[in-house]
């Protein structure tokens, strides 16, 4: 599992930021920088790749990509960073992953302090599922660089406002 890291790796206290769907652990940048600002870089904010996503490893078993093997790729994660207090900040199945980490970070040393939830809830829209089929799931090829951030662009463009540099 790849993941990202800033702030002070010897802080106790650990804000974890897991991502979406189809996303990656990048997404956190810019909150990861300025929560480190914030805190006068007494904590450690890690944002991981979950399996098959950014530069975290794909699969080999398909069965794996589920919200309960997600959790325990994190519950071993967190083994290793060892944190005493634990923020977990979830997008959409990120969050969902939270719910199930949370539930058992004592088991790995770390109490939960916050759980912060975006767009997660109990139902999932109609118009969100045939959105996200448009593009999930499909091999696309690209002449360059330029032409897959414009794709990226058009498919993030639902996600609120972005610079071409985000």
């Amino acid at each position: 599992m790849a993941y990202w890291e800033w702030g002070n790796p010897e802080s106790a206290h650990v804000v974890v930021c897991v991502h979406g769907l189809t996303r990656q652990g990048r997404d956190f940048d810019v909150l990861a920088k300025a929560l480190c600002q914030q805190s006068g870089n007494s904590l450690r904010v890690v944002c991981p790749d979950v399996a098959g996503r950014g530069q975290s490893d794909w699969l080999k078993e398909p069965l794996g990509y589920q919200i309960p093997f997600y959790a325990a790729d994190m519950l071993a994660l967190l083994a290793e960073l060892k944190p005493q207090t634990l923020d977990w900040v979830g997008t959409s199945m990120g969050g969902l992953i939270g719910i199930g980490v949370c539930a058992h970070a004592q088991a790995v040393g770390a109490t939960v302090r916050r759980l912060v939830l975006n767009d997660v809830g109990p139902v999932l829209e109609w118009e969100s599922l045939l959105r996200i089929g448009t593009y999930l799931g499909r091999v696309m090829h690209f002449d360059s660089l330029q032409q897959a951030a414009d794709a990226m662009a058009i498919i993030a463009s639902s996600f609120g406002p972005h610079t071409p540099a985000q």
